[in-house]
């Protein structure tokens, strides 16, 4: 268990921002590299039971990086409280299985900067549920208003001249959306889990608990990974990395924040992504448009917003 000052420190502003900030560059660089692992494994994107498998044994393997890495640093072996496992197992429902099932086959069917854009819709998605359904904080002004600004530039990225973008589909950035709602109930899961078991804990077991039921189901349906070469391996190996040091230190920050002022920072994953996705992707007729770079500043204004919700509220604690 963390200290009061580990706590104090993992509560500081810049703390919290620098943190956050690796997180989202990490995932960011998650939506090419899936992309380019299909290239490389030769997935197609209607061989959905292949992307399952890739999924699976992303996060089998990130779940078993992520205990090996903690019992090193703790020196001792992680392993869940006897409590617990009802815990990791509901956590790996939301956060990988559900998640990375419509992230991966939604990423198959749309761009890497149309993705990384709607993906931030997982933080307004994180603050309502925390403040309406849960109950962990109150939704004020600020955070209303730094969703809505954006949200409106994960709506701006899917409009053409007439309306929404002919090219829009459910099986491709519907089912973006829908790995964002599950993206934000596991954020308020790991912050209530959090509190009962250790963050790094849950994390480890609920990567390799889902990976290991993805795999499965996967490979059971048919799917098959073909072309590994050590690339393509190292490739699966810092995918699997991303996952185990980004959702570790995610969920030490959400033990000690509130939800909106971590999940808050999900604005910057699209930045990220868009940015990695052009240079890797040669995406750039899309990223660097006017209406994309008018996504990205609306969502990086949403942080703005939400931040200054939090700075108003703790001046206000303190007169």
């Amino acid at each position: 268990m963390e200290n009061e000052n580990s706590r104090t420190f993992l509560q500081k502003g810049w703390v919290v921002a620098l943190l956050a900030m690796i997180c989202c560059f990490l995932w960011g660089s998650a939506f090419p590299c899936i992309k380019i692992g299909y290239a490389m494994l030769g997935i197609a994107s209607q061989d959905v039971n292949a992307q399952i498998l890739f999924a699976g044994v992303r996060f089998a393997l990130a779940g078993l990086l992520t205990i090996l890495m903690g019992s090193a640093i703790g020196r001792k072996a992680l392993f869940p409280q006897k409590g617990s496992w009802g815990m990791v197992a509901r956590l790996s429902l939301a956060q990988t299985v559900l998640q990375y099932l419509f992230f991966y086959v939604g990423l198959a069917h749309t761009t890497g900067v149309k993705a990384s854009i709607i993906e931030a819709a997982n933080v307004f998605f994180a603050i309502l549920m925390s403040s309406l359904l849960f109950h962990y904080e109150k939704l004020g002004r600020g955070k209303l208003l730094g969703c809505l600004v954006g949200f409106a530039g994960v709506v701006l990225i899917n409009l053409n001249g007439t309306g929404l973008d002919s090219s829009m589909s459910f099986f491709g950035e519907g089912f973006i959306l829908l790995s964002t709602l599950s993206y934000a109930l596991s954020s308020v899961l790991i912050k209530k889990y959090g509190e009962r078991e250790n963050p790094v804990v849950l994390s480890g077991y609920q990567f390799l608990l889902g990976g290991l039921a993805m795999a499965a189901a996967g490979f059971g349906m048919g799917g098959r990974l073909g072309g590994f070469t050590v690339s393509s391996a190292l490739l699966m190996l810092y995918m699997a990395l991303i996952s185990a040091a980004a959702y570790s230190i995610w969920g030490i920050l959400l033990r000690h924040n509130p939800v909106g002022r971590v999940a808050v920072f999900g604005f910057m994953n699209p930045v990220f992504g868009v940015i990695l996705s052009a240079a890797l992707l040669g995406e750039r007729n899309q990223a660097f448009t006017l209406k994309g770079l008018v996504s990205l500043l609306l969502v990086c204004a949403g942080i703005y917003l939400v931040n200054q919700d939090f700075l108003e509220k703790k001046k206000e604690k303190n007169k």
